[in-house]
């Protein structure tokens, strides 16, 4: 069984970091991607970082680039987000996802297929 969990979340004023991961496991595929996705109260979905696991070319939003990172430990099976200079918003619950297929150069609307999801983490930014 595929399994998505994602941890890290959390309440945190604005400016501040936080460090969101996403351990996989059941998935057997060689070449996918991750992808973290947020979706606010009363906001649809947006996608906010990816990244290949086959060859880790990442991909971010405009709205986070040269603040949010996104990485993996194919070791542990986990993708980091690592989260600086935090707004209010950010504030949204994250969940990750598996895309079982994606466009090279990957991007952010450029995945395919997801169909595997974590339950999401939520993350406060206070003003």
């Amino acid at each position: 069984e595929v399994q998505l969990v994602e941890s890290g979340g959390g309440l945190v004023q604005a400016g501040g970091s936080l460090t969101l991961s996403c351990a996989v496991s059941g998935f057997t595929f060689d070449d996918y991607a991750i992808g973290w996705f947020r979706q606010a109260p009363g906001k649809e979905r947006e996608g906010v970082s990816c990244i290949s696991y086959s060859d880790g070319t990442t991909a971010y939003v405009d709205s986070v680039k040269g603040r949010f990172t996104i990485s993996k430990d194919n070791a542990k099976n986990t993708v980091y987000l690592q989260m600086n200079s935090l707004k209010p918003e950010d504030t949204a619950v994250y969940y990750c996802a598996i895309a079982l297929y994606y466009d090279r150069p990957i991007t952010i609307t450029g995945l395919h297929e997801l169909r595997y999801w974590g339950k999401g983490t939520p993350v406060t930014v206070s003003s």
